[in-house]
């Protein structure tokens, strides 16, 4: 699941409109709705912010925002898949970092 996908399912399921979450985040509703549809990509601090807003665990949206991130960088490579293997490998042997 993408991550537009789950704000508009986290969004509906609780009844709000788009135009509430816009104003919460401070920027307009056709801006938000492009998030929703992947034609945007938001920003750290406004997944923050979205979690909180829609009561949701912080870590699986930014999870799912990450990774529509690392998506689009390797989508279109050849070897994006033995890319993200070597990544993996690489991240499991380094320190974690905290940035929630």
């Amino acid at each position: 699941m993408h991550f537009g996908e789950k704000i508009r399912e986290l969004r509906e399921s609780q009844g709000l409109l788009q135009r509430q979450l816009a104003a919460n985040l401070e920027i307009d509703t056709p801006m938000f709705s492009k998030i929703e549809r992947g034609e945007r990509k938001a920003k750290r601090e406004q997944v923050l912010q979205l979690a909180e807003l829609l009561e949701t665990d912080v870590n699986e949206l930014l999870t799912i925002w990450l990774a529509d991130k690392v998506f689009d960088i390797v989508k279109d490579e050849a070897t994006a898949e033995g890319a993200l293997k070597v990544a993996e490998s690489t991240l499991k042997y380094s320190k974690p970092s905290k940035h929630v």
